[in-house]
């Protein structure tokens, strides 16, 4: 385990990674976008972020495990119903998904770099260090459902 290994909430890890792309949004060239094309990706990819974050969260209430990212070992349920049948983070979908959105309504090449950028730091230090928990937990039912089940999308 590393020092940054669970320790920034990912909440914390987005706004930080919003708040740097639209400070490098005037360092390169924009991406013209119509207002109302533009408009519109907005709205989809905000819409689809939440309904991924709230079937997550719903899919975690339901099964009465913990939500808390940082306490990974708490986990009292695997939950591989709903939404964790198409991703096994879909509530760092959303958060990508937000950054995705904001990064079209900034209209500029270089904050595209912040949702990568997102996905690359939860994968290394949030995502690995929860699946290694998981499988110390779960065994072999976690491994299986790894299988079958993208990390991301």
């Amino acid at each position: 385990m590393t020092s940054l290994d669970n320790r920034i909430p990912p909440p914390i890890v987005g706004a930080l990674v919003a708040a740097a792309m639209w400070a490098v949004s005037d360092l390169g060239p924009g991406i013209p976008i119509a207002p109302q094309p533009r408009f519109i990706a907005v709205v989809v990819l905000v819409v689809t972020g939440i309904a991924f974050d709230l079937l997550g969260l719903i899919a975690f209430r339901a099964s009465r495990t913990t939500i808390n990212p940082l306490r990974p070992e708490r986990a009292s349920a695997l939950v591989t119903g709903g939404v964790y049948r198409v991703t096994r983070n879909p509530m760092y979908v959303g958060m990508g998904l937000f950054l995705l959105a904001w990064a079209v309504h900034l209209s500029a090449l270089v904050p595209l770099a912040g949702p990568v950028i997102f996905v690359l730091y939860m994968t290394r230090f949030q995502i690995r260090p929860e699946e290694n928990v998981l499988k110390r937990i779960f065994g072999e039912e976690y491994s299986a459902y790894a299988a079958r089940v993208r990390r991301w999308l």
